[in-house]
Formats: structure tokens, C-alpha cells, sequence
């Protein structure tokens, strides 16, 4: 009898063991999503120091804007590295997702490129300019489009602008409107176009060189490490954001990039 009790207990406590060690490992493991290109070149150095942490990240890869907040959302991702602060906050009030920001990343300057002109004061009148057709983008390509003088939006049109809150075009300019992954595609088909820097360096631009105009760095669009806010206060957020805002991280951006992509913490 007291062999047999012996035999049970062993088995429990081994149970008891082996759920222990497997629930510390799913809490030790997360999946992060990332557009490709630079977020997922640098959530791979993320990885490496994350691990030295005990932080074991699986990176999975989108070539959209949409999908990787619908997938933290519905709980597929643990956290997703690919989006601006702006873009977070329209999903958000959209969408109704209960995603926060949890940690700056990097920032990445939107430039106007071409295939047709070397600067935009060759734009011939009724020139098609591509720009992303989400509210945030569309709006920072627009603002970019003022600050180069080639239109004039409403006063208060703010980051959220559209083609509708243009007051003034005097060469004309046709807006064209297309998601932000397919423009860099698409501009041998227009004039110009704003392409987000991580869709541009995918297309292999660069945008330091081949830009015809950019962004200043120092602006309201830089990006950030998003989660549930039923997480924020798991164990591996605080080791996630430290990975992230290693010295190995900082520098691999620096030296990798040459600017085009900027540290932001």
C-alpha cells in the first residue's frame, strides 16, 4: 500500500513537474509580427539578445499593413514591430482592437521617388502621384506633397488628410491612391510616388540616393512595439522592449541602413 502511494505521488509530482516546465516555456516563447525588409532584418538581431534573455521570439513575416494587427488581435501574435504610432491609433479607433503601444522603435522618412523625373519641379501639369491608400500614410504622403509646395490642404486637415482636403493643385496633380506594399510595383505606371522607406528598401531603393524628396526624421511617425493590453503586464513585455533597446540592436540599424532608417529610443 505504501509503495503504491509512493508510485502515485512520483507520478503527480512528475505531472505537476512537466506542466510547470511547459507552461514557463510557452510563457518564454513569443510569436512577433513584421512587415519584411528592415523590421524583419532587425527583429532578427532582436532575437538573438532576446534569447540571451531567456526570450525565445518567433518572427512571422506579413506583406501588408492590415494583417499583422488583425492577427495580435485575435491573438495569433503575442506583438507585432512594424507600424507607425499614427497608423496604431487609426486601428485602434477603427477597428476597435484593444492593442497598445508599448515601446519606440525606429523611424523610417517617407520619400517621393521617380522613374520618369530627377526632381519634382519637373512635374509636367496633371502628373500621376502615387500615394498609400490607408488614412495615416495617404495623409503623411499628402503632408510631404505640401511641404515640397506642389498642393495645399485645409488647415485642419491634420495626419489623417485625404486627396478631398486638397484646397489648392496648381500643376494639377492627379492622386492616385494604392496600398502602400504595391506602389513601389507600380512606379514605372505614374509620375512619382510616396513610398513608405520599408517598402522601398524591400524594391531595393535607397532612399538617401535615390529619393527625390523625404521626409525630416523628426516627426510624429515613428514605430512602435504594439500588444494586447490584456499582456502588458506578462513577464516577457519588459524583456521583449529591453532586447529591442539593446546596444547590439541600436548599432546594427546604424551601420546596416546608412540613415535611411533611424533609431528612436
Amino acid at each position: 500500500m505504501q509503495r503504491r502511494f509512493i508510485l502515485k505521488l512520483a507520478a503527480a509530482l512528475g505531472a505537476a513537474t512537466l506542466f510547470a516546465t511547459t507552461a514557463a516555456h510557452a510563457d518564454d516563447t513569443i510569436k512577433v509580427g513584421v512587415t519584411g525588409g528592415p523590421h524583419a532584418q532587425i527583429m532578427d538581431v532582436v532575437k538573438t539578445v532576446a534569447a540571451k534573455n531567456g526570450l525565445t521570439i518567433k518572427i512571422v513575416e506579413f506583406s501588408d499593413y492590415v494583417q499583422p494587427n488583425a492577427a495580435l488581435a485575435s491573438g495569433d501574435l503575442d506583438a507585432n514591430s512594424y507600424q507607425h504610432d499614427p497608423y496604431l491609433q487609426a486601428q485602434v479607433k477603427d477597428r476597435g482592437y484593444k492593442l497598445i503601444r508599448i515601446a519606440d522603435t525606429v523611424t523610417y522618412p517617407m520619400g517621393i521617388y521617380s522613374k520618369k523625373v530627377k526632381s519634382l519641379a519637373e512635374l509636367q501639369p496633371g502628373a500621376k502621384i502615387a500615394v498609400p491608400n490607408d488614412p495615416t500614410n495617404g495623409g503623411r504622403a499628402l503632408l510631404l506633397l505640401q511641404k515640397q509646395g506642389l498642393l495645399k490642404l485645409r488647415a485642419d486637415a491634420g495626419l489623417k488628410a485625404t486627396p478631398l482636403d486638397i484646397v489648392d493643385n496648381p500643376k494639377k496633380l492627379k492622386i492616385v491612391e494604392l496600398d502602400a506594399a504595391q506602389i513601389p510595383r507600380s512606379l514605372g505606371d505614374v509620375d512619382a510616388a510616396a513610398i513608405n522607406t520599408n517598402f522601398a528598401m524591400e524594391a531595393g531603393l535607397k532612399p538617401k540616393q535615390d529619393a527625390i524628396a523625404i521626409e525630416d526624421p523628426k516627426g510624429p511617425y515613428v514605430n512602435v512595439i504594439a500588444i494586447r493590453e490584456a499582456d502588458k503586464n506578462k513577464p516577457w513585455v519588459a524583456k521583449l522592449v529591453a532586447a529591442y533597446h539593446s546596444p547590439e540592436v541600436k548599432q546594427f540599424v546604424d551601420s546596416k541602413f546608412g540613415g535611411a532608417v533611424i533609431t528612436s529610443w
